[in-house]
């Protein structure tokens, strides 16, 4: 099944013991054009120009509508500072039904990744009745290879991504059936 508007709420609110995961709003522009400026987006894309940033991020809030769902922004509970997006991710022409993640450069280490994926990987299954979870991660990208891994995610396949993003990725995931058998 894929979630649509007209099945799913397009506000969700999911919460882990440190992160408020939430459609992104207006409000989350200044922190997520500061973070796609870092050079720690270099595996998603690279540094962006605000102009493009907010194109990334209507892109990401249109596929609410369009979607039923999309990457959550992540919010830190301990202070209320947007730390970063993760979340199901299809856009068209993807290889699969993704939950990716990227974090601020000042969230990274702290396994807010880790405890964001999760609670947005048992949504993805649970909620929009995915079958499968995938992650597409740059082949340098020891330390999101390393979380899928943690995940319980293998690797699956290579791809290249469709435009815009057009480049190699490995593409790293597991089944429904893995998942809950290795949450139990």
């Amino acid at each position: 099944m894929t979630a649509s508007p007209s099945c799913q709420s397009l506000s969700p609110v999911l919460e882990t013991p440190r992160l408020i995961l939430r459609v992104p709003t207006a409000a989350d522009f200044e922190p997520w054009a500061a973070f796609m400026a870092d050079d720690s987006t270099r595996f998603i894309g690279g540094p962006q120009h605000p102009a493009v940033a907010w194109r990334g991020m209507a892109t990401m809030i249109g596929a609410w509508t369009l979607e039923g769902f999309s990457m959550f922004s992540v919010i830190e509970k301990a202070t209320g500072r947007w730390i970063g997006r993760l979340g199901p991710w299809r856009p068209h022409g993807w290889p699969g039904t993704e939950v990716g993640w990227g974090l601020a450069p000042e969230a990274q280490g702290k396994g807010y990744a880790a405890e964001g994926a999760t609670s947005a990987i048992d949504w993805a299954f649970d909620t929009l009745g995915w079958s499968e979870v995938i992650h597409c991660i740059d082949a340098e990208n020891h330390a999101s290879i390393a979380l899928a891994e943690r995940l319980g995610s293998r690797r699956l396949r290579s791809v290249v991504r469709p435009p815009p993003l057009e480049g190699p990725v490995e593409v790293y995931g597991q089944t429904r059936e893995e998942w809950r058998t290795r949450r139990r």
